[in-house]
């Protein structure tokens, strides 16, 4: 057995993330890590890779007892970490990166004469050729394709993974734990990306994957463990389980597999956009020449792989950032220059991509947070002067008609869970009735449950009429929820299809710049 983990406790005030967890991992094999937010599974892996320590239980590496104080101890007795958000510099090379924070290699030669001398003298001098031969030797080894000399600000998303990859095997990792390692690859690179784990595995690696997709757990590991509240539910071998199982387990209910979406005629014209540009001072566009419009009663799903401009393409829309050119119109009206504020009383709402960094403020408590962005209205305000019971009900009702789980509307938003803080910034932008509705990455870092509930607001909203502009890198969700598909790539929309006629492949292929439409 490779790595053994028993009884492991956590405790932070007021909360038990993890509950005398016990798991192994075998030598070669992919073992997946799956569960709620809120179920304990990142704190177990900071507590595996040395960010915490436990409060109670034992890691044994190879039948040893082992203590992890930091990643360094963690590195060191060989395992490695690729976190979801890759930990690479752009302007730096993937030789530079690489190495960064390791020691050069000493030579064991003479300690005694001139060579000791030099030795001494050249000690902390890199040697760039040999590092870089030795990434050309594990990439050849691994199937892992990376030029060494390309600068990381060039490559795509799907090569930048490969650095990481190589980063935890040139630091000789034998146990490698991935977090949420498909989350921004298209489908060819996802293909691309499990071959290469199949060959890691094949090669004497063994992997912890953590992930919310359910059907890559049945077709890429051998054994899976289900968390849900801080405790080990069951661990199966995932040839002897199914996706609805894994669910149930996960959330303690049945989980549709698959939603209903009614058939409906589609309505007038709400939103148009016509030939739209963003080109920061000085850099290269990134958003270029796109048009499109958005109906009454229709989800337009954009779909791409991040960093094509649909960021940028949000914020333009939700009056964040003025366009360098092009027109945006709502209900006939052109809007481009307006602020927030504005199209936020015209009936935009907008889920942002990043809710802690724009949709919420972590040290407020749920009230102030309800209130944001219409504070200066009722119920939240009268005469200037803020309302608390008013906005206290308004929260309360909020928490309970969005399934929000928190203990009271005082709490700090911070205390909740990342699905928790997700639904409630769902709720409080579709309990505005808005005609307009920008979801962008409206269930990024969610469990299966909540996103099951996200998916049944939209398509709720959808029913009621509102024009829905969906903008996320899972393709399930596009699929799942879109009446048509656009694809951006490098900041261009490079086609426009009915979802009914839409596949995979072809979708996948112009996320790649390979196909348009």
């Amino acid at each position: 057995m490779l790595l053994q983990l028993k009884n492991i406790t956590k405790r932070f005030p007021g909360i038990l993330a993890n509950d005398h967890i016990t798991l192994d991992v075998k030598q070669g094999e992919i073992h997946a890590i799956v569960g709620e937010n809120g179920a304990g599974k990142t704190t177990l892996m900071n507590i595996l890779y040395g960010l915490y320590h436990p409060d109670e239980g034992d890691i044994f590496w190879k039948g040893a007892s082992v203590q992890f104080h930091s990643p360094r101890d963690a590195i060191a007795c060989g395992i490695g970490m690729v976190h979801q958000h890759f930990m690479l510099i752009p302007s730096l090379t993937v030789t530079e990166n690489i190495i960064l924070g390791m020691k050069a290699p000493q030579d064991h030669g003479p300690s005694h004469g001139f060579h000791a001398y030099w030795q001494r003298l050249t000690q902390n001098i890199l040697d760039l050729r040999r590092a870089e031969q030795k990434i050309r030797d594990l990439s050849d080894q691994f199937g892992l394709t990376v030029s060494p000399r390309a600068k990381v600000e060039h490559l795509a998303v799907g090569e930048r993974q490969r650095v990481e990859i190589i980063k935890a095997l040139y630091r000789k990792a034998e146990l490698l734990i991935l977090d949420e390692p498909t989350s921004v690859l298209t489908p060819q690179e996802t293909q691309d990306f499990f071959k290469i784990l199949r060959t890691l595995v094949q090669q004497g690696m063994s992997v912890i994957f953590i992930t919310h997709k359910l059907h890559e757990v049945l077709e890429s590991s051998d054994r899976a463990t289900v968390l849900r509240g801080g405790r080990v539910v069951q661990t199966v071998n995932a040839a002897a389980t199914t996706q609805r199982e894994l669910a149930y387990q996960m959330v303690g209910r049945g989980i549709l597999e698959r939603l209903e979406k009614k058939r409906q005629v589609q309505g007038p014209e709400v939103l148009r956009v016509e030939q739209l540009y963003y080109v920061p001072e000085k850099q290269v566009p990134l958003v270029q020449n796109v048009s499109f419009s958005l109906h009454s009663g229709e989800i337009l799903g954009i779909a791409g792989v991040s960093g094509n401009g649909q960021s940028e393409l949000a914020e333009i829309l939700a009056g964040l950032c003025p366009p360098t050119s092009g027109k945006i119109f709502l209900h006939g009206q052109e809007i481009a220059a307006w602020p927030p504020r504005c199209l936020t009383k015209a009936g935009v709402s907008h889920i942002p991509e990043k809710r802690q960094d724009m949709g919420i403020v972590m040290n407020l408590s749920l009230q102030e947070n309800a209130m944001l962005g219409s504070f200066f209205r009722p119920p939240f305000s009268k005469h200037a002067l803020l309302q608390k019971k008013p906005t206290h009900h308004y929260t309360q009702n909020l928490l309970m008609t969005y399934d929000v789980r928190a203990k009271d509307t005082n709490v700090i938003i911070h205390e909740l869970s990342g699905g928790n803080q997700q639904k409630f910034v769902v709720g409080r932008e579709l309990d505005r009735n808005p005609t307009v509705l920008l979801a962008i990455q409206p269930t990024r870092g969610v469990d299966i449950g909540s996103t099951e509930f996200i998916h049944r607001q939209l398509l709720a909203e959808r029913e009621r009429g509102v024009a829905i502009l969906l903008i996320s890198t899972e393709l399930d969700e596009i699929f799942a929820l879109s009446d048509r598909i656009a694809v951006m790539y490098q900041g261009r929309i490079v086609g426009i299809v009915p979802a009914e006629k839409a596949d995979r492949e072809t979708i996948g292929l112009m996320m790649a710049g390979a196909a348009q439409t």
